[in-house]
């Protein structure tokens, strides 16, 4: 059986490494530990590479991985990675940009609390002088402090969460998000910067780009509130770091919390040189939890680029991102996933694609038409289909490719429908999105269902009738299959339908047994 070759290229947790391993569909090289040199050698026939802060994504590193299909950066951070140059050579960049959330969220926190209540300075005076002097150390409280967040993405919208719990007045300004993204959680909403610069404290939560760069320097500095607090625990360099150094020194800046610096390691850095600033060597995400997690979500996306499931949270798709909303990427994602979810259930060639939207999302469903014909074509066109070319490779194949706005939904908020049509069947799958990133498909084939499109799932349809669902159970459990998770729906014609969720993959054999079952109509397999 050919396997997808994946190259763990630097560290990650040992349980994103026994994913990876599990997978009999992978082929897992660990290079953490090699030369940066000889690793060129290793990912010259590599499906995909996983990467890290550790190695450089240049183009050395593309020219000779020329044949990676993706790479996943474990973590939120793409600095190191040359996007326009792996462009070029069709390679799609992910990633892992909410596994380390909370982790970044807490950190922030507790730069904020440091900053105001002096806590360094006062456990330091104790701890190590052993000097008692209460009388030294007063600060002042969160509560009543008019907060302004910079960038009210998956971190600040949290940080604006919990500065609320706190009784702070809090303001976002973010011009990617609606601003019902910030009235909705009680925050208020500005288009204006100055109202931000007008803040008690601010805190700032932006990727690092040309836009942020530098973005808080001499000249806002100047507009702010004396005796101003300023917290980054987001990129190295979104402050200016001489206006922060010299708004600290004058006093205009009564104190700062920063996590991130411009050039990393900062040993030697003069802001250490100050008495009113709070450091921590970049720990936004060091936590147990959240490298657990970003191991875990790095070995997951490499999979599913691997197989060509989907690229999730991929930083260099075929749309401008600067013209669509945030809500719309995860549809995209989701419809991907849909489409090769389709052709896995409906295996035989495909006749046509039908992508409609309900909602918002409707009014991109032509970018989810291209999505999900990615997804459909994977398995049957490998390397060959992409987001560039996936309309030519449709229409060559001679599949028609429709699209649809529909009126909104009175159940969803938005639903996403694709029919997917062979030459032997018809599939349709309506599937949404909760929370902005919590992918639930509710609805095959008429039978209304709530799960999840992930992991080996079992699709059985069946005669109505008492006693099934225990003799499905029986035949898996005879075949040592866990089941992880079961849902059922049912029809007006006496029909149900099963999606079941099992934890190994299901070899013919069990299939076969399961179809032979005298209630069962159809039974069918998908792993995504």
């Amino acid at each position: 059986m050919e396997k997808f070759k994946i190259v763990v290229c630097d560290h990650i947790h040992e349980e994103g490494l026994n994913i990876l391993r599990r997978d009999d569909k992978i082929e897992m090289i660990f290079a953490a530990d090699m030369d940066k040199t000889a690793l060129l050698d290793v990912i010259k026939d590599a499906d995909v590479a996983i990467t890290r802060s550790s190695t450089d994504v240049d183009d050395k590193f593309i020219q000779a991985g020329r044949g990676l299909k993706a790479i996943v950066r474990a973590g939120v951070g793409v600095d190191n990675v040359d996007i326009p140059g792996c462009s070029k050579e069709g390679i799609i960049v992910m990633n892992v940009p909410t596994a380390n959330t909370i982790a970044a969220v807490e950190l922030t926190m507790t730069h904020m609390l440091s900053c105001m209540r002096m806590f360094p300075y006062s456990h330091d005076h104790l701890k190590n002088q052993r000097i008692w002097k209460r009388e030294k150390w007063y600060g002042y409280e969160l509560k009543g402090k008019k907060l302004g967040i910079i960038g009210f993405g998956n971190i600040g919208s949290r940080v604006g969460i919990r500065s609320k719990a706190f009784e702070m007045d809090v303001i976002a300004y973010d011009p990617y998000i609606h601003p019902s993204k910030a009235t909705d959680v009680g925050v208020k909403y500005t288009s204006n910067f100055e109202d931000i610069l007008a803040c008690d404290i601010i805190t700032i939560h932006t990727p690092k780009n040309k836009e942020t760069v530098g973005m808080i320097g001499a000249d806002e500095i100047a507009k702010m509130k004396d005796g101003v607090v300023l917290i980054n625990c987001a990129r190295g360099g979104l402050y200016d770091e001489e206006a922060l150094y010299e708004g600290l020194k004058s006093g205009k800046i009564r104190f700062a919390g920063i996590d991130v610096f411009n050039k990393e390691p900062a040993t030697d850095h003069k802001l250490l040189d100050l008495d009113n600033i709070c450091v921590s060597p970049h720990l936004g995400a060091n936590t147990f939890e959240s490298q657990y997690n970003i191991g875990v979500e790095a070995a997951q996306q490499a999979i599913e680029a691997a197989k060509g499931i989907a690229y999730p949270h991929a930083m260099n798709l075929p749309i401008d991102e600067t013209k669509i909303p945030s809500f719309v990427k995860p549809f995209l994602e989701m419809g991907q996933k849909i489409g090769f979810l389709a052709s896995q259930i409906n295996k035989a060639p495909i006749v046509s694609i039908k992508v409609s939207g309900r909602g918002d999302i409707a009014e991109y469903v032509n970018s989810l038409a291209t999505f999900v014909t990615v997804g459909a074509l994977a398995d049957i066109s490998g390397d060959t289909i992409n987001y560039v070319n996936a309309d030519f490779v449709a229409s060559e194949r001679g599949i028609k490719i429709d699209t649809e706005e529909l009126p909104g939904s009175p159940v969803y908020k938005n639903l996403v429908t694709v029919k997917l049509t062979t030459d032997k069947d018809v599939i349709e799958i309506s599937a949404t999105m909760f929370n902005d990133d919590v992918q639930r498909i509710v609805d095959i084939n008429g039978f209304g269902v709530d799960v999840e499109p992930k992991g080996n799932m079992i699709l059985f349809k069946n005669t109505d009738v008492p006693g099934v669902i225990g003799q499905v159970g029986s035949l898996l459990a005879a075949h040592e299959v866990n089941i992880a998770d079961f849902r059922l729906g049912r029809n007006k014609n006496a029909e149900a339908l099963a999606v079941i969720i099992v934890d190994t993959p299901v070899n013919d054999k069990t299939l076969k047994e399961l179809a032979s079952l005298e209630a069962c109509i159809s039974v069918s397999y998908a792993r995504l």
